[in-house]
């Protein structure tokens, strides 16, 4: 039986939808980036099918924060990157201080080729940036592909491994839960201390663990 969302009509086809969407639809993430780096990007957001395109090794498979998200559109792989692509080059048509996209609200990398799709428009699309985090871990072939990613766009791409470790290697970045004693800050969206993640930008710009509180 294939695993996937609980709510299976939030499913949405590619091909019906614009599938990035402004962070200003989202109070968590905001719009216009005024953190110091990635300083006047404008923030989108990519949201997918959780545990469909997830590692079955997450330690939020059976406690997704997506089980409590019953309206949020989630979208189909079926002839995802193309569509992607159609809308980078749209949207950095649009805003020519380039866009940022956070990789994912739910779900999570699927493939190594979504990964080198990933690489690829960041070779192509020099304003573009990309944050976020994942469950595929190093040691397995996509968290290893996202390893590589890391170093070779180091400035415009942090995607942090969601586990509870110390950040220090090159190209690893970690996303901790709110039990790590570890050096780490929490994060200060969640604690209130910023309005958003575009006015923050912490997890972008300091390599250190960062902490987030069960959800």
């Amino acid at each position: 039986m294939k695993v996937s969302t609980i709510y299976q009509k939030s499913i949405k086809p590619v091909s019906e939808f614009s599938v990035l969407k402004k962070g200003s639809g989202n109070k968590k993430l905001g719009f216009k980036v005024s953190s110091k780096k990635w300083s006047g990007s404008r923030l989108y957001s990519l949201t997918l099918v959780e545990r469909e395109t997830c590692p079955r090794t997450c330690h939020h498979w059976d406690d997704c924060y997506g089980n409590n998200m019953p309206f949020a559109h989630r979208f189909s792989t079926n002839g995802l990157m193309p569509k992607l692509e159609k809308e980078i080059e749209t949207l950095l048509q649009k805003h020519k201080d380039g866009i940022t996209i956070r990789l994912h609200v739910l779900g999570d990398f699927y493939s190594v080729e979504y990964v080198q799709f990933w690489e690829r428009m960041l070779l192509e699309n020099p304003k573009l940036t990309v944050f976020g985090y994942t469950a595929n871990l190093r040691g397995t072939a996509i968290g290893d592909a996202i390893w590589l990613m890391n170093i070779r766009y180091s400035e415009r791409c942090v995607i942090r491994y969601s586990a509870s470790l110390e950040s220090g290697m090159l190209g690893e970045w970690f996303a901790a839960e709110e039990s790590f004693e570890g050096n780490s800050f929490d994060c200060p969206e969640q604690t209130g201390k910023v309005k958003d993640c575009a006015s923050c930008g912490l997890c972008w710009t300091t390599q250190k663990t960062v902490r987030f509180a069960t959800h």
